[in-house]
């Protein structure tokens, strides 16, 4: 039923929520989860004295600690797993990655904290629900 799953993570504990459901439908149709964290640049951070651009190279250090954040204390055996980090605006590379990649599934967290520690995946993962061509799964 489902050959392909993809779990988009920003390192959340609902990101974390959404791979541990993910791997456990891929033991059962013997599928493969590709995770995906999605660097969106330009990051710019104001305050009141000064403002910065993170720069790519940083924001590469972020995106392999946000993968290693996933996965800390989950079991990923028996089960192909694809570790990928995209730039560009998360919603457009998930549903990208989904055309490109045949994925069958998405698998999201309800709530996730983006770069700016506001709610960003829950407008992602809404945006995505709606315009994706395959099916999605919120979870909770």
């Amino acid at each position: 039923m489902f050959k392909k799953i993809l779990v988009a993570t920003d390192a959340s504990e609902y990101s974390r929520q959404a791979l541990i459901f993910a791997l456990e439908l891929a033991r059962k149709f013997s599928a493969e989860v590709e995770l995906l964290f999605v660097l969106h640049l330009p990051i710019v951070y104001y305050s009141t004295v000064f403002s910065y651009l993170i720069s790519p190279e940083q924001i590469e250090k972020e995106g392999e600690l946000a993968l290693e954040a996933t996965l800390q204390g989950i079991d990923t055996s028996d089960v192909t797993l694809i570790k990928k980090k995209i730039q560009g605006k998360p919603a457009e590379v998930i549903l990208k990655e989904v055309e490109n990649e045949n994925i069958d599934l998405v698998i999201m967290g309800n709530h996730g904290y983006g770069a700016t520690a506001g709610p960003l995946l829950g407008s992602v993962s809404q945006h995505v629900l709606h315009k994706a061509k395959c099916s999605v799964l919120i979870v909770k």
